[in-house]
């Protein structure tokens, strides 16, 4: 596991607990469960950013490229997707599709590390 694994794991933590503490007190979204969602989003980023420096200084992956670069785009689109649902749908529910996000994104890091290495 790298430093980009453990931030995504920080920050997506954090943002589903936000979510779900948000949720569970039936809060409608607000800017800080969109903004801990926009967080992981620039974790990820960052993510992206630094998977292309290592490749470009000819840091190989292991596994197939198609598929990490398969879980980068699919991981940076989840949490657009995810606040455009809470901006449409302004219920409580959808602080539990925010919370989602998080979770998701940790389990994708981990995937994508696993192909890395």
């Amino acid at each position: 596991m790298d430093a980009f694994f453990y931030m995504i794991l920080a920050v997506g933590l954090l943002s589903t607990l936000i979510c779900l503490v948000a949720g569970t007190l039936k809060k409608v979204p607000n800017d800080v469960t969109i903004l801990s969602v926009a967080a992981v989003e620039l974790a990820l980023l960052a993510y992206l950013v630094g998977s292309i420096v290592r490749v470009i200084a000819g840091e190989p992956i292991a596994g197939e490229a198609w598929e990490f670069w398969g879980y980068q785009a699919t991981a940076l689109m989840l949490p657009v997707a995810a606040v455009y649902w809470s901006i449409l749908e302004r219920t409580r529910w959808s602080n539990f599709v925010l919370a989602a996000v998080g979770v998701t994104a940790v389990v994708m890091a981990a995937r994508m590390n696993q192909i890395w290495y």
